[in-house]
Parts: structure tokens; sequence; C-alpha cells
């Protein structure tokens, strides 16, 4: 397989183990291990759903596994059987974070809590994340993306701008969570640089996407009395879209006084300059849909080109619609050792001495079995005994 570049970025040297699946938890990992970090992934016999989530190069690779799972090694573990739960914990001794997404019942039933990951290393950064709080009466609700968007606000969002309780064309709820498990380890690994502590992290997804969608959302309903009903009135009009020029389409966003003057006059619309509503910031949010209408009656005057040059001349945010596809045909060619070409989304934060990229390609399941069962105090022979018994072993083998 691919031999890895050395480790640089922010988090080299610090050992993650993966105790997480689908998207969230994956997700969060490989953001850690793209600034440096050693990623262990910790799989079951027929590993993770992320690998079969669409069509990809290989059985066990996705397309959507081929970044999620990249500058990790994977090992396969049976963790019913206590041969493997003791050698996830001997592994666990050996890292700085514990990432898990299993529900608390299931942590406890597998004897996989904090409290037994922590008499192994009593320092680690711990941070489970599921969808509800482990101190709410929903702890071990299953929970997905679409049951998470609906639980916190954004179906309702999208049904106040529709009509229709619609989810987001995006596992939105996976990835702002997975966000929020990178940052909140870090926090972990800072604050026990400071003090030697280890830390117990909880993210539950329903309070985080609640606390996401009501930072702008909440409004003017968050004094008391409420001035206003909850929601964020230029957010929530139909009317804000994409609009068709003469050729195409194209997203403007006039934002300043001087914004709206600017492209009011390019658009012939010179009469409405000065025009009382759009004297304030607050007074053109609440007039969002007549504004945001205008423009549908202007744009289509000239070409998405034309509009792209005024709107460059005048510093009117503005930008022609990208494509999915358009997207990854411009994102770098790599060699999977297995796979062959393919392409790779790059981490989209860039730090000085700059990072080392993909180090590792996306591994197999159970790709790195004996080595990381070696690294954590197995010999030979024990190595041996545990793949004869199935407890760690490559599936397809």
């Amino acid at each position: 397989m691919s031999s890895p570049a050395e480790a640089t970025g922010p988090l080299a040297g610090v050992r993650v183990l993966d105790l997480s699946s689908v998207m969230m938890g994956p997700y969060a990992t490989q953001l850690l291990a793209d600034m440096g970090a050693e990623v262990i992934v910790v799989e079951r016999d027929r590993g993770d759903k992320n690998r079969y989530m669409g069509r990809g190069p290989h059985p066990q690779l996705s397309g959507i596994a081929m970044n999620l799972l990249r500058n990790k090694r994977d090992i396969c573990l049976d963790l019913k059987d206590p041969r493997g739960r003791e050698a996830c914990l001997r592994l666990a001794a050996t890292c700085d974070v514990f990432v898990t997404n299993l529900r608390p019942g299931p942590l406890r039933r597998l004897g996989l809590a904090y409290s037994d990951v922590a008499t192994r290393r009593s320092d680690i950064v711990y941070c489970e994340a599921h969808g509800y709080a482990t101190d709410s009466p929903d702890a071990d609700r299953p929970a997905y993306d679409d049951v998470i968007q609906a639980a916190s606000g954004m179906v309702d969002l999208m049904q106040r701008v529709s009509g229709e309780p619609l989810l987001t064309p995006s596992i939105l709820a996976d990835k702002v969570c997975g966000f929020t498990i990178a940052y909140a380890v870090c926090a972990g690994l800072f604050a026990r640089a400071r003090s030697g502590a280890g830390a117990h992290i909880e993210v539950p997804m329903v309070d985080t996407m609640r606390s996401f969608v009501l930072a702008e959302h909440g409004a003017g309903a968050v004094a008391e009395p409420p001035q206003a009903g909850a929601g964020y009135p230029r957010i929530l009009t139909g009317m804000r879209r994409a609009k068709r020029t003469a050729d195409g389409w194209i997203h403007v966003m006039p934002y300043s006084e001087e914004n709206w003057r600017d492209i009011l006059i390019a658009g012939r619309r010179a009469d409405l300059v000065g025009h009382p509503a759009m004297a304030t910031i607050q007074l053109r949010h609440e007039n969002s849909a007549w504004l945001y209408g205008l423009l549908e009656e202007m744009l289509p005057q000239r070409t998405t080109a034309e509009w792209l040059e005024i709107c460059e001349r005048h510093q009117i945010p503005a930008t022609e619609i990208a494509s999915i596809d358009g997207l990854v045909a411009g994102l770098e060619l790599r060699e999977h050792p297995v796979t062959g070409s393919y392409r790779s989304i790059p981490f989209p934060v860039r730090f000085s001495g700059g990072l080392p990229g993909v180090r590792r390609d996306a591994p197999l399941i159970g790709e790195h079995n004996e080595e990381l069962l070696a690294e954590a105090g197995y010999a030979e022979a024990e190595i041996a005994d545990l793949v004869c018994a199935g407890v760690a072993r490559r599936p397809g083998s």
C-alpha cells in the first residue's frame, strides 16, 4: 500500500482512536487527520456504512469513503468478543483522543464508555457524539441527519420558505456536528496541555443543530418580551434565490445602500435610488422580498458576463452558479495504490508552513491490523491467535 508522508501540521504527534461511523464522526476525524493527527479507525467485520454509500472504484471504497478515510489507518475488531474489546482498550491507552458516535447504551454494553477508557488512559480526551444528550430521556434514541434536521428547526425553515417541510439537500447536521466534534477535541487537547487533565466531551447533535439554527433565526424572538417572531426575515423570503440573466443564471447579493444604488442604476431603475425602504439594513431586510423581486425584473436585461463585470466594478457580491459536476472535475487527481485514480477534496484551511495533504490513501477494512496490534503491545503469536479466531481480520483476505 501507499508509503505515508511524514505528519506535519498543528496536530502532528496527536494520536486519535476513531470508533465512529457513517459521516459525522469520520468527517470530524478526517479534519483532525488532515491537520496532522494520526487517526486509527476501528471497524467491525463488514466495515463502516460510509464504505458503501454510493458507487466507488472498489467494493470496500465508495467515492465518499475515498476522501473520508484518507490519512487514517484501519483495524477490524469484533468488539463483542472480550478479546476484541481488550484490544480496543489497549489501543486507546496509546492514544490522546477517543472519538465515538455510538449511543450511550451500546457504549456501556461494550465496556467502552468514558469510565472504561479513562481507566486505561486517565488523560484521554474522550468525545462522544450522538443524537441526544446522555442526561435526556431520548439518550438512546437512534438519530441520523434527516431526523436531526427535523428536530432542530431546519425543516421548519424550509417549510417557511417553500411551503413544504423539506430537508436540505446535504447531510448538513452530520457535517456541522463533525466540525463541532473537531473543534471540541482541539479545545480538549489545548486544555490538557495547560492542566495535564483529560476531558470527557459530549456533542449532542440536536443541541448542536438547534444552536446553529438559532444563531440568526432566534432573531427578535430572543428578547423578553419578544420584539418579533423567530426567524431572520431576509433569509426566509422565497425570493432569495438565483436569478435569470439574458443568457443564464447568477446570484447577486447587493447588501449595502451603495450596492443597491449601483445595481439600480445599472438595471435602469435609477428612479428608486434613495427609496425609504432601502435606507437602513433593518429596512432592507424587512423589505427583502420586494428588493429581490426588483433583481428578478432587472437582471434579464443583461448577460451573466455583463452583470459580473458590473458587480466586480462596483464591489457588489455576485457569482455564477457553480455545478457540482464542475467542482468535482476541478479537483486534484491522485493515485490510490488499489483503486487507481481518484479526485481528492482539499482541506479548506491554510496554515503557515502548509499541510502535507494526503499522507495516506483510504485503507481497506483491517488493512493495518497486525501493525496496530503490535503497537498496542501484542506479541506475534498473540496477533496470530486473534486473527485465527476472527477477532481481528481482514474481510475478503
